[in-house]
Protein backbone atom coordinates (compact mmCIF):
# COMPACT_ATOMS: atom_id res chain seq x y z
CA UNK A 1 0.00 0.00 0.00
CA UNK A 2 2.96 2.44 1.11
CA UNK A 3 4.10 1.56 -2.48
CA UNK A 4 1.32 2.51 -4.27
CA UNK A 5 0.96 5.77 -2.24
CA UNK A 6 4.85 6.81 -3.44
CA UNK A 7 4.01 6.13 -7.06
CA UNK A 8 0.51 8.30 -6.79
CA UNK A 9 2.81 10.79 -5.54
CA UNK A 10 5.33 10.53 -8.04
CA UNK A 11 3.12 10.42 -11.17
CA UNK A 12 1.61 13.78 -9.45
CA UNK A 13 4.75 15.28 -9.30
CA UNK A 14 4.12 15.72 -5.46
CA UNK A 15 6.95 16.14 -3.11
CA UNK A 16 6.23 15.54 0.69
CA UNK A 17 7.81 18.79 1.90
CA UNK A 18 4.88 19.99 -0.24
CA UNK A 19 2.13 17.94 1.50
CA UNK A 20 0.21 19.83 4.50
CA UNK A 21 1.41 19.08 8.28
CA UNK A 22 -0.95 17.24 9.84
CA UNK A 23 -0.98 16.72 13.75
CA UNK A 24 -3.77 14.68 16.29
CA UNK A 25 -3.75 16.06 19.68
CA UNK A 26 -4.69 14.32 22.87
CA UNK A 27 -6.65 15.84 26.31
CA UNK A 28 -7.65 14.97 29.52
CA UNK A 29 -9.11 16.34 32.32
CA UNK A 30 -10.90 15.54 35.72
CA UNK A 31 -12.10 17.55 38.45
CA UNK A 32 -13.54 16.97 41.85
CA UNK A 33 -17.17 17.31 42.11
CA UNK A 34 -18.98 19.49 45.17
CA UNK A 35 -22.81 20.53 46.17
CA UNK A 36 -23.84 24.03 45.39
CA UNK A 37 -20.99 25.26 42.78
CA UNK A 38 -22.05 26.19 39.08
CA UNK A 39 -21.23 23.16 36.32
CA UNK A 40 -19.89 24.56 33.05
CA UNK A 41 -18.88 22.09 30.30
CA UNK A 42 -18.29 23.03 26.84
CA UNK A 43 -18.89 26.82 27.53
CA UNK A 44 -22.43 25.96 28.40
CA UNK A 45 -24.43 26.23 32.40
CA UNK A 46 -25.60 23.20 33.03
CA UNK A 47 -28.52 23.05 35.34
CA UNK A 48 -27.17 20.77 38.26
CA UNK A 49 -27.03 20.17 42.17
CA UNK A 50 -23.01 20.00 41.83
CA UNK A 51 -19.98 21.62 39.65
CA UNK A 52 -16.24 21.25 39.50
CA UNK A 53 -13.80 22.37 42.21
CA UNK A 54 -11.49 24.62 40.25
CA UNK A 55 -9.04 27.80 40.44
CA UNK A 56 -11.11 28.87 37.42
CA UNK A 57 -15.01 28.26 36.64
CA UNK A 58 -13.90 24.41 35.88
CA UNK A 59 -15.18 23.81 32.69
CA UNK A 60 -13.06 20.48 32.53
CA UNK A 61 -14.20 19.66 28.70
CA UNK A 62 -12.58 23.09 27.68
CA UNK A 63 -9.47 22.44 30.09
CA UNK A 64 -9.14 19.15 28.34
CA UNK A 65 -10.20 19.79 24.25
CA UNK A 66 -7.25 22.75 25.01
CA UNK A 67 -4.86 20.23 26.26
CA UNK A 68 -5.42 18.60 23.10
CA UNK A 69 -4.50 21.38 20.88
CA UNK A 70 -1.55 22.46 22.84
CA UNK A 71 -0.46 18.68 22.45
CA UNK A 72 -0.68 18.78 18.73
CA UNK A 73 1.75 21.33 18.16
CA UNK A 74 4.08 19.99 20.78
CA UNK A 75 2.78 23.79 23.07
CA UNK A 76 2.97 21.91 26.22
CA UNK A 77 -0.46 22.05 28.42
CA UNK A 78 -3.02 23.90 29.78
CA UNK A 79 -0.67 24.50 33.45
CA UNK A 80 1.68 25.92 31.33
CA UNK A 81 -0.23 28.42 29.55
CA UNK A 82 -3.26 29.38 32.07
CA UNK A 83 -1.25 28.14 35.66
CA UNK A 84 -3.52 27.47 38.08
CA UNK A 85 -1.13 29.40 40.65
CA UNK A 86 -1.71 33.01 38.89
CA UNK A 87 -4.52 35.19 39.86
CA UNK A 88 -5.04 36.23 36.79
CA UNK A 89 -7.02 32.94 36.31
CA UNK A 90 -8.82 32.83 39.58
CA UNK A 91 -12.60 32.23 38.56
CA UNK A 92 -11.58 33.20 34.59
CA UNK A 93 -14.14 31.72 31.79
CA UNK A 94 -12.75 28.47 30.41
CA UNK A 95 -13.92 29.99 27.10
CA UNK A 96 -11.39 32.90 27.21
CA UNK A 97 -8.95 30.25 27.86
CA UNK A 98 -9.70 28.77 24.68
CA UNK A 99 -9.76 31.57 22.88
CA UNK A 100 -6.56 32.15 23.87
CA UNK A 101 -5.43 28.75 22.57
CA UNK A 102 -7.32 28.92 19.69
CA UNK A 103 -4.58 32.55 19.15
CA UNK A 104 -1.75 29.95 19.92
CA UNK A 105 -2.76 27.31 17.50
CA UNK A 106 -3.28 30.01 14.31
CA UNK A 107 -0.11 31.65 15.70
CA UNK A 108 1.69 28.87 14.39
CA UNK A 109 -0.12 28.50 11.25
CA UNK A 110 -2.61 26.16 11.93
CA UNK A 111 -6.09 25.93 12.45
CA UNK A 112 -8.19 23.04 13.37
CA UNK A 113 -9.81 20.03 11.50
CA UNK A 114 -11.83 18.62 13.82
CA UNK A 115 -12.71 18.36 17.06
CA UNK A 116 -13.70 14.95 18.98
CA UNK A 117 -15.14 15.50 22.99
CA UNK A 118 -16.07 12.65 25.39
CA UNK A 119 -17.50 13.79 28.48
CA UNK A 120 -17.79 11.43 31.35
CA UNK A 121 -20.32 11.78 34.18
CA UNK A 122 -22.81 9.88 36.45
CA UNK A 123 -25.30 12.25 36.75
CA UNK A 124 -27.31 15.29 35.23
CA UNK A 125 -28.10 13.79 31.96
CA UNK A 126 -25.71 15.62 29.55
CA UNK A 127 -27.87 15.21 25.97
CA UNK A 128 -30.43 18.23 26.17
CA UNK A 129 -27.18 20.11 26.54
CA UNK A 130 -24.53 19.19 23.59
CA UNK A 131 -26.02 20.62 20.70
CA UNK A 132 -25.51 23.74 22.98
CA UNK A 133 -22.05 22.60 23.58
CA UNK A 134 -21.29 21.98 20.28
CA UNK A 135 -22.44 25.58 18.99
CA UNK A 136 -20.57 27.61 22.16
CA UNK A 137 -17.42 25.45 21.12
CA UNK A 138 -17.49 26.15 17.47
CA UNK A 139 -18.45 29.88 17.74
CA UNK A 140 -15.39 30.31 20.12
CA UNK A 141 -12.70 28.66 17.86
CA UNK A 142 -14.19 30.31 14.55
CA UNK A 143 -15.18 26.60 13.17
CA UNK A 144 -18.62 25.05 11.77
CA UNK A 145 -20.25 23.01 14.06
CA UNK A 146 -20.18 19.64 11.91
CA UNK A 147 -16.38 19.99 12.86
CA UNK A 148 -16.94 19.44 16.77
CA UNK A 149 -17.90 16.52 18.51
CA UNK A 150 -19.61 16.21 21.69
CA UNK A 151 -20.70 13.02 23.43
CA UNK A 152 -21.40 12.14 27.00
CA UNK A 153 -21.70 8.92 29.08
CA UNK A 154 -21.39 7.37 32.28
CA UNK A 155 -19.22 4.82 34.20
CA UNK A 156 -22.52 2.24 35.21
CA UNK A 157 -21.59 3.49 38.09
CA UNK A 158 -18.33 2.78 38.31
CA UNK A 159 -14.99 4.28 40.00
CA UNK A 160 -15.14 7.96 41.44
CA UNK A 161 -17.47 9.15 38.08
CA UNK A 162 -19.63 6.51 38.45
CA UNK A 163 -19.91 7.31 42.35
CA UNK A 164 -20.60 11.02 41.48
CA UNK A 165 -17.49 12.36 43.20
CA UNK A 166 -16.22 13.86 39.71
CA UNK A 167 -16.13 14.67 36.09
CA UNK A 168 -13.60 13.67 33.55
CA UNK A 169 -13.28 14.53 30.01
CA UNK A 170 -11.29 12.89 26.94
CA UNK A 171 -10.74 15.45 23.67
CA UNK A 172 -8.82 14.46 20.59
CA UNK A 173 -8.28 17.02 17.75
CA UNK A 174 -6.69 17.23 14.17
CA UNK A 175 -5.23 20.26 12.91
CA UNK A 176 -3.69 21.17 10.04
CA UNK A 177 -1.01 23.84 8.54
Amino acid sequence: MYGFFILILYICNIKFSDMTDIRTGNGYDVHALAEGLPLFLGGVRIDSPVGCIAHSDGDVAIHALCDALLGALALGDIGKHFPDSSDEFKGIDSKILLRRTMELIAGQGYHVCNADITIAMQRPKLAPYIMQMRQTLAEVMGIDTGRISVKATTTEKLGFVGRGEGCEVYATVLVAQ
